[in-house]
């Protein structure tokens, strides 16, 4: 008997159904796209696997659909798995043994990885070899497997805790930037036509421009806004009913929510704008220092509303103006 489908498996149905299959319809990350399409060619013309691909950015951008595209425009299948599951060298041997030739291995959060098992890629990664140590002491030998030429996609959201040893053998890197509104208003307009959503150009500009310049982030309100209109009205999105959602989804004009406002508020009237080491503030806030570092700091940088200083972090005159709080000289406004 079949168990019943879990709203988390219908969720990642959801997101899979909006990434699209080829490079010729991923929008955005252009330059990226136009070096990928280059090299796909070249290994193809020939039948050769791709280099191995380090892929990193902030949360959201599309590294695991890039990843996918990758696998798809070489015609070859794709094993996903992560740095934090692959717990012993055991697990990578039961990965890399189990590849066909010319697969594709996709490594999210690659930085997370055991240092043991890392070092044990590196061999799998250069000669398309597996040492595997049987025994223990003096009796121990070393087995050396025989693995298909595969493709390593390793992401990250912080490719500074990337060993250098592990960086350099990626023979490609990658990062992936913030989107602008008009990519994001192109993805809502493409993800809209799947989900059968109807929404006017104002709607659409309107939620691009709320959506972090994230595609992620710009598809979960779509999903959002499309079940408050088809409540509330005929399920149509304009600029109205978009703003009016977002206002009951307690997101602002600039994409904030209420997280984010609660850690500037923070910043601000309890460190009178800081600068506050990232340990501090998290503690202030209840949040994960990862959690700040990874979600919420990458974006609020990007607007220009915290700025990082050797003596932590700072609330700048556009966070201070935009939570319409009062401005007070700072004491050193080189940094602004």
């Amino acid at each position: 008997m079949l168990e019943p489908e879990s709203q988390d498996n219908r969720e990642e149905k959801f997101q899979i159904s909006l990434r699209p299959k080829k490079l010729l319809d991923y929008i955005g990350q252009t330059r990226t796209k136009e070096n990928l399409e280059i090299f796909i060619q070249a290994c193809q013309k020939r039948n050769e696997p791709l280099e191995h691909v380090l892929i990193y950015g902030p949360a959201g951008l599309g590294k695991t659909t890039l990843s996918h595209i990758i696998a798809n425009e070489m015609q070859a299948n794709i094993k996903i798995t992560s740095g934090p599951a692959i717990e012993k060298v055991g697990d990578l041997a039961s990965i890399l043994t189990n590849l066909e030739e010319g697969d594709v291995l996709f490594i999210d959060e690659v930085h997370r990885m055991n240092k043991l098992v890392e070092e044990s890629l590196y061999p799998a990664m250069e000669d398309y070899k597996l040492d595997i140590i049987i025994g223990k002491g003096p009796s121990a030998r070393v087995l050396q497997l025989d693995l298909p030429k595969f493709t390593l996609i390793g992401a990250t959201t912080r490719i500074g805790l990337v060993s250098s040893p592990l960086r350099s053998r990626f023979g490609m890197t990658y990062k992936l930037d913030f989107y602008s509104d008009e990519e994001i208003a192109e993805i809502i307009k493409r993800s809209a036509g799947i989900l059968n959503v109807s929404i006017k150009d104002q709607g659409c500009r309107f939620l691009a421009a709320c959506s972090r310049k994230n595609p992620r982030v710009a598809n979960r309100l779509l999903k959002r806004v499309r079940d408050i209109a088809q409540v509330k009205a005929d399920g149509l999105i304009d600029q109205k009913m978009a703003k009016m959602s977002l206002e009951m989804l307690q997101i602002d004009e600039m994409g904030l929510e209420p997280a984010d406002r609660y850690i500037l508020e923070t910043l601000i009237n309890k460190f009178n704008g800081g600068p506050v080491g990232i340990g501090t503030l998290a503690a202030s806030t209840s949040e994960e220092k990862d959690t700040i570092e990874e979600i919420y700091e990458p974006y609020l940088l990007k607007i220009g509303f915290i700025q990082r200083t050797s003596r932590g972090r700072m609330a700048t005159k556009k966070a201070y103006e935009h939570l319409n709080l009062e401005w007070l000289d700072n004491p050193n406004p080189t940094l602004f």
